[in-house]
């Protein structure tokens, strides 16, 4: 008797809601089984607004961000 077969007649020996729990398991087992999609490249994602943040951008950012910084808590 294969695994097929097996799996059959024990369902078959169930009641129907105790069935319909077997399917959604199974169902659950297919679906994680496939194979998933690779995560998309962010930088991928944001193609469509043609923009670009050089290192110069984020230097820029930086030096702004903390240009009043009190620098004498510094040591």
């Amino acid at each position: 008797m294969s695994v097929q077969e097996a799996i059959l007649q024990q369902v078959g020996a169930l009641p129907a809601e105790k069935q319909e729990e077997v399917l959604r398991f199974a169902t659950s087992l297919v679906d994680a089984a496939r194979p998933k999609a690779p995560l998309k490249d962010p930088e991928g994602m944001l193609a469509h607004l043609n923009f670009r943040i050089t290192e110069e951008d984020i230097a820029e950012a930086r030096r702004e961000m903390w240009k009043n910084f009190p620098r004498e808590d510094i040591a």
